[in-house]
């Protein structure tokens, strides 16, 4: 409840949000519920409150307990100020209960119902009371007994309530279900597990896909493909680094000249300042941390000659670390040499840390470390370096150096509770540059081709991500998402337009750098108003509202939360977009299964409902040529069958290379019109030829010539039974071949096409 007083120890999980009492050392994992990895330092309330009337506080200071977050380390007592929906946590769980929206199939087919229902009832009061006037006007003649005038009524009734029920395609909810359920087994090989049936046929008439960028797009696998040593020596492998002014190097080239104490220096900047250790993943020796520290770790393995890190960092004496920290993003590290002084070891973000160099050292060849001036035409150089790395798609991290004569150096800020630790910000100062290298995170394999086929499918391809903007313009512009006119802009920027001004640039704009999970939801609202049929990626807790609010949400089956993954209606298995692909191909499929059937059905109940009609109008005993039991076989076997045959035909290539079908577009297109009306034409001349004709035509009025009496009644009688089911007979053979016509939806005419791969289609008939 709101007021308690909750202690917390390592490991709990936090219930409700509040306000830190006191405690001890407390550091909470709050990327659950806010996305950040970084492990947050907690204060005390009271404490942070003092600072703020002292006027010492600062952005650091963080008092406030989150739910759903987890406690690292320390313990302490909060106050609870908020629970349930009005937490953290609740809000992004509320945020997950958006109402269902009814998909556009359901909706067009919910209209499609109300129109055959009236139709068919139409049709069937017509019929009951054309047939009911006649009964009624053959009485005062009718030599019938009372029983059998009863039975007479009670038929013109059942045929009545026959063509109400052929006229309503009950089989089309089972070809729906039958072509979903076979959808999402295909689907799950092809490793989009599908959570929600709905979200098969949603995805097939998907106009936009907002993904990310991180695992989906790329590999997650970060290597060091480029660099600079000094500001000087250039260095690069299987990317383009041409310019006449610069000389590349090979990787074994650049490091072979590096002089012992600098490869030395260059070891230490890569091994000890570093939180990645070596491990075993799926029975194989790797690196396990960070993706950016494992890739400079394995190129130190490869080119600096480094063992076990172990081992490497076993012989140095580490006197303060300075975590990561994502609003310096940098991290560094002090060590204690040899010959008693002190060296500060730095790494982060390229543009930032070449900003805190005053010094460099211009020749990697020297046998010292002497620092000499960072002139501005070395910046510039260096600076050059990073947009041109930039512009690959490479991720810049620079490393910085210093050395002391002693720590904490004299006259620099301590830490409060620790007076043998010195503040990060006074000493990283007058730093020595040492080199810069351009991590790679390659574009998954079959990436650039899927994009393509999206955009030649006519779906607009977004990616949102937190990268900078020239990083995100270079990936996007590799995976063809980025073209000539389209619009890239920053979260920051974006969720500042007015409605009206987001929904002028939204056409245009094709990726969203540096954008928050709330970015991205503001982005999937603002599509969806445009009428857009949305599908977004997303793999953190934070991305839940966003996932839900889409038309589909497809969480990762590797890096996603288990919000996430409630959250979405489709887990990406192999968090590969390459899978989305799969998934429009399936959805498009499940759309046609239904157009298929509904053809095929709408034939049938057209041809089944106007022969029994005129066949009862025109009969002298008012008894259709169709009996009830023949029509509710049709209904109930045939239909049954041909919807198994028809929604379960696999899709092609060829799929995606239609345009999607827009939500107001009828579910009956012309090409369907054609293909009903036609073969409802050609079906009703062949029965009526046969029904009305069928005596002269088979030679029937001529076998019953020599009989009277009884004989003749009964001759009469058997072969109005044979022709009515030879009648019946045709029109069940009709609609068999007319099943091999509805596998195509187009004017083509090879009907056969696939054929081979469809088992289900070959055995029903």
């Amino acid at each position: 409840m709101v007021g308690d007083i909750l202690h917390l120890e390592s490991g709990d999980s936090i219930p409700a949000d509040g306000i830190l009492v006191g405690g001890h050392g407390i550091r909470c994992d709050e990327s659950s519920a806010t996305g950040e990895s970084d492990a947050m330092k907690k204060t005390g309330g009271s404490e942070v409150w003092q600072r703020m009337v002292e006027g010492t506080a600062t952005s650091k200071l963080d008092p406030f307990i989150i739910s759903g977050s987890k406690v690292l380390e320390g313990v302490g007592t909060y106050l609870v100020t908020s629970v349930g929906v009005n937490s953290s946590f609740g809000k992004i769980m509320m945020g997950l209960q958006t109402e269902t929206e009814e998909t556009p199939l359901q909706a067009k087919l919910g209209r499609m119902a109300k129109w055959i229902g009236v139709l068919g009832t139409s049709a069937a009061g017509l019929l009951f009371f054309i047939l009911l006037f006649r009964f009624l006007g053959g009485l005062p003649n009718n030599t019938q007994t009372p029983a059998e005038r009863g039975s007479v009524f009670t038929d013109i009734l059942i045929v009545a309530i026959t063509i109400i029920v052929v006229a309503v395609p009950e089989g089309l909810p089972v070809a729906v279900t039958l072509a979903l359920s076979f959808a999402t087994k295909q689907m799950y090989k092809e490793n989009n597990l599908v959570r929600h049936l709905r979200a098969c046929e949603t995805m097939g008439n998907a106009t936009t896909i907002c993904s990310d960028k991180t695992g989906t797009l790329t590999q997650n696998k970060m290597t060091v493909v480029a660099g600079l040593l000094g500001t000087h020596t250039n260095f690069a492998r299987d990317i383009d680094m041409s310019d006449e002014e610069k000389t590349i190097l090979t990787f074994a080239a650049a490091f072979d000249r590096l002089s012992p104490d600098i490869r030395r220096l260059l070891l230490q900047s890569v091994a000890i300042n570093s939180t990645a250790f070596e491990g075993e993943e799926d029975g194989r020796a790797t690196y396990i941390g960070s993706k950016t520290e494992t890739a400079l770790l394995t190129m130190a393995k490869d080119f600096l000659g480094m063992g076990p890190v172990a081992e490497e960092r076993a012989g140095v004496e580490v006197v303060q670390l300075f975590p990561f920290d994502s609003d310096r993003k940098c991290m560094g590290v002090v060590i204690r040499l040899a010959n008693g002084t002190y060296r500060l070891l730095v790494k982060g973000a390229a543009e930032i840390m070449l900003d805190l160099a005053t010094g460099e050292l211009p020749d990697i060849t020297a046998q010292s470390l002497e620092s000499f001036e960072l002139t501005e035409s070395a910046r510039q150089r260096a600076f050059a370096n990073i947009d041109d790395f930039a512009t690959q798609s490479l991720r810049t991290i620079a490393m910085l150096f210093k050395d002391f004569q002693q720590w904490p150096p004299i006259g620099v800020h301590t830490l409060e509770d620790d007076k043998s630790m010195a503040r990060f910000e006074d000493v990283c100062q007058d730093m020595t540059f040492l080199g810069i290298v351009g991590i790679q995170d390659p574009l998954r394999d079959g990436v650039a081709y899927a994009v393509k086929r999206c955009q030649d499918a006519g779906i607009t391809v977004r990616m949102v991500t937190g990268d900078n903007l020239t990083t995100a313009s270079a990936i996007a512009k590799q995976s063809g998402i980025k073209t000539e006119k389209g619009l890239v802009m920053e979260g920051p920027k974006f969720r500042q337009l007015s409605d009206e001004e987001m929904d002028k640039a939204l056409p245009n704009l094709q990726v969203l750098a540096r954008s928050s999970p709330e970015d991205k939801r503001i982005l999937v609202k603002r599509l969806k108003h445009l009428g857009e049929t949305v599908a977004v990626t997303g793999d953190g807790t934070n991305d839940g509202p966003a996932l839900k609010l889409a038309d589909v949400g497809f969480s990762m089956g590797i890096a996603g939360t288990e919000v996430a993954k409630e959250a979405s209606a489709i887990i990406l298995m192999d968090d590969n977009f390459s899978s989305i692909v799969k998934a429009v191909m399936w959805g498009r499929s499940v759309n046609d299964a239904v157009s298929k059937f509904l053809q095929f059905q709408i034939t049938v109940n057209i041809t089944a409902v106007i022969l029994a009609f005129v066949s009862a109008v025109s009969s002298p005993d008012m008894r259709s040529v169709l009996s009830a039991v023949q029509l509710l076989w049709v209904n109930l076997i045939m239909d049954t069958f041909a919807a198994l045959a028809l929604a379960t035909d696999p899709p092609t290539e060829k799929i995606l290379d239609r345009k999607p079908t827009p939500k107001r577009a009828a579910l009956i297109t012309t090409n369907m019109w054609k293909m009903i009306i036609g073969q409802a034409i050609y079906q009703l001349i062949v029965t009526f030829v046969l029904y009305f004709a069928g005596y002269d035509l088979l030679g029937y009025d001529t076998k019953c010539s020599g009989l009277s009496g009884q004989d003749f009644t009964r001759c009469t009688d058997t072969l109005h039974t044979e022709l009515n089911t030879m009648v019946f007979n045709t029109f069940v053979w009709m609609q068999i071949f007319n099943e091999f016509n509805n596998r195509r939806l187009d004017n083509k005419l090879n009907i056969f096409e696939g054929i081979q791969r469809n088992y289900f289609f070959i055995g029903i008939n």
